[in-house]
């Protein structure tokens, strides 16, 4: 059982009272570790345009490494501007996945584009910085993990790690799109690719973890670490139907593997549940697990997939 204490909301940046390019939502945050502080990277948007729509960006804060519930940095405006015209992030960049590579940072994002049949497409994308992660450039202005013939819409939700010095990219891949109380709705499922150089990818081309909620059950996000000979992973998974509030919103999974590939799910060794009130009583998902100092965290976003923000948990204990 991994029993998760809550410390509480991180950040939101409604809850901002400097100016700020952001209007609302904290999404996929994502850490890298410096001496002095703690620098989690997720997704925010600015005011919705003429049309009600929303753009999404990269952004950051900097966390006091001592105590990582003080905020000491907010950055004045997205690390990346999104694609050009008809390329696949030309709407927005989130979920976004950041890792150090010598003495470059690569960021892991999905790039969104609109559609007219369905809302939206996605693919995963790489970007770039190479002056400590302030600004990142994409690689290029196509994807790095595309469609394909047996996945040929909407991949997302990247989550990046390097074991043993190989690349291993976990990610969710459309199964179709149902009709769904009158609109349609996307059904995905996580899955994994594998590189040498983090660039060329060989997918694995089949889906990692059983349902719960049945063939209709959406997964996302899924975070994996090593520890103890056994690879743990974190993940969210949310119903088809009324997905937005509590009743069909967003939780966190579990599930183990001794190779990456055969998975063995059992949501009830992971202990973090909804709060009885407040900005994460109605979900709780996109979990990234990180160690620090000798303890174990997890920040997740809260209620309305990000729109309160994101916090932390402490693991407390692990027990069989």
């Amino acid at each position: 059982m991994f029993r998760w204490k809550k410390l509480g909301k991180v950040f939101d940046p409604k809850d901002l009272t400097t100016p700020t390019w952001m209007h609302e939502f904290a999404q996929s945050p994502s850490v890298l570790i410096a001496d002095t502080y703690v620098r989690v990277y997720f997704c925010s948007r600015p005011a919705p345009g003429p049309d009600g729509q929303y753009l999404s960006y990269i952004s950051y804060i900097d966390l006091d490494r001592g105590n990582l519930q003080r905020v000491l940095r907010v950055c004045e405006e997205p690390v990346l501007p999104l694609g050009n015209y008809g390329t696949f992030d030309e709407f927005g960049t989130y979920p976004v996945s950041v890792i150090r590579n010598g003495d470059e940072i690569r960021a892991y994002y999905a790039g969104w584009t609109r559609c007219e049949s369905v809302p939206f497409n996605a693919a995963i994308g790489l970007a770039v910085s190479r002056d400590g992660g302030e600004t990142f450039q994409r690689l290029g202005e196509g994807p790095v993990l595309p469609y394909s013939p047996d996945e040929p819409f909407l991949l997302g939700s990247p989550r990046i790690r390097n074991f043993n010095g190989r690349w291993q990219l976990w990610y969710v891949a459309g199964k179709e799109w149902r009709m769904t109380d009158g609109k349609p709705e996307p059904v995905y499922k996580i899955r994994m690719a594998t590189s040498d150089n983090g660039i060329d990818w060989v997918k694995l081309g089949q889906d990692l973890i059983a349902d719960k909620l049945g063939e209709h059950e959406c997964q996302a996000c899924p975070d994996v670490i090593f520890r103890e000979g056994q690879y743990h992973m974190f993940f969210s998974y949310r119903d088809i139907r009324n997905y937005k509030g509590s009743e069909g919103g967003y939780r966190i999974g579990y599930a183990v593997s001794a190779d990456m590939v055969n998975w063995q799910r059992n949501d009830d060794l992971v202990d973090i549940n909804l709060s009885e009130t407040g900005w994460d009583s109605e979900m709780v998902n996109y979990p990234h697990v990180f160690e620090l100092d000798g303890a174990t965290y997890m920040l997740y976003q809260g209620n309305g997939m990000g729109r309160a923000g994101f916090g932390l948990a402490v693991l407390e204990s692990k027990s069989v």
